[in-house]
């Protein structure tokens, strides 16, 4: 039975709903013009990624005090912002620089390489971005203020030993809740932020953090089908559920906007996503998740015939109904065997778990965290 919450944890939800959407305008400041909007990027000692967005957004010209009428302002403000094409920012991390250009609607990345060794122990970097003037046959804009951000990006220690790549829709998130609206329902208001990821799942990606030894910091990295207009709203989640943060790396923009009045295809993107985090950790073997809903079982046993050797195990939430899909993903798990890979579609987290700490993945305390939280949740 849902117990709908009281009226007072309606309004203290939707007042924490109202400064959490209103925080990107408020921090780019009163006044209008260019925002550069960063996303967490993550590298190796030899190069890094990064990506982000170039926005004009109009002023305030109010002095509003802070309040819900402020953040209703900001919150239009935030709405109304517009991605600045062919706009140049320059991208610094350490000794390393490179100029990008945005495209149609904004968004760039960069892949930089790195020749000056970056501080040792420092796993997030900063990276510093500034927007240049635009050139004559630019629509960016020109002689306005300086416009300058910065950027966090993971750099994995040196005697890491596994990369992680995850999926989010239906392998952390249950089915319809990564909308921005259901999810900020279930942040703010209704307090069931563990009716949104599924049980142990927070836990058991803790443990594959931490690996074995328990002072691993693998690198965790997470893509998903939707747009990028849910990142603020994900990372949140992530964070109020403990779930060790990194780059959420989305496949599309596909969203209706007045830029772009038709959604894009992904087709393939996952894969182009998970081949270029193969080439850049070159020395790790990788552990994938995902779900049998889709297509990450097919998408995951390509990416084995095309990489032998690089992918250790591959983990399938099954979420579908049906035999015939059950035959089809054993097909493919006895196909991956034989590269030396296995496949294991799990019916839980703690099946995956349980896997994992079989083969040497995780701790034995990993482990007892998500037999405790599934058995708190009733899974």
């Amino acid at each position: 039975m849902m117990i709908l919450p009281s009226p007072r944890a309606v309004y203290r939800g939707l007042r924490k709903m109202l400064r959490f959407l209103a925080r990107p305008a408020r921090r780019a400041g009163s006044r209008g013009g260019p925002v550069i909007q960063t996303y967490r990027g993550y590298g190796s000692r030899d190069e890094v990624f990064l990506m982000g967005r170039v926005f004009r957004q109009p002023g305030l010209g109010l002095k509003l005090g802070e309040g819900p009428l402020d953040d209703l302002v900001n919150i239009a403000r935030r709405t109304a912002r517009w991605g600045i094409r062919d706009a140049r920012v320059a991208v610094t991390v350490g000794d390393a620089r490179a100029s990008v250009t945005t495209d149609r609607d904004g968004y760039f990345s960069v892949q930089l390489p790195i020749e000056e060794p970056l501080p040792d122990g420092a796993f997030w970097q900063q990276a510093r971005l500034e927007l240049l003037p635009a050139s004559e046959k630019s629509d960016a804009p020109s002689g306005e203020r300086s416009v300058a951000a910065t950027a966090e990006i993971y750099i994995p220690p040196r005697e890491v030993d596994l990369a992680v790549v995850s999926d989010i829709d239906d392998t952390v998130i249950y089915t319809g809740v990564a909308s921005k609206l259901t999810m900020m329902y279930q942040l703010f208001i209704a307090k069931a932020r563990h009716r949104t990821a599924f049980p142990g799942v927070s836990a058991f990606y803790r443990a594959l953090f931490h690996g074995e030894s328990g002072e691993r910091r693998r690198p965790m990295l997470y893509v998903s089908r939707g747009p990028w207009s849910i990142y603020d709203v994900l990372v949140e989640f992530f964070r109020l559920n403990h779930i060790p943060h990194g780059p959420v790396l989305f496949l599309r923009e596909w969203g209706v906007t007045l830029q772009r009045p038709l959604p894009i295809r992904a087709k393939d993107h996952k894969a182009m996503l998970i081949e270029r985090m193969l080439s850049l950790y070159q020395q790790l073997p990788f552990v994938l998740i995902g779900d049998s809903g889709q297509h990450d079982p097919e998408v995951y046993a390509d990416l084995v015939a095309r990489y032998p050797g690089r992918i250790h195990t591959i983990y399938i939430r099954h979420v579908h109904q049906g035999e015939d899909r059950d035959q089809a993903i054993q097909a493919l798990a006895d196909r991956v065997a034989q590269s030396g890979c296995q496949m294991i579609l799990a019916k839980d987290s703690l099946e995956m778990a349980q896997h994992a700490f079989q083969n040497g993945l995780i701790a034995e305390r990993g482990l007892q965290e998500v037999r405790a939280d599934c058995r708190r949740r009733g899974s």
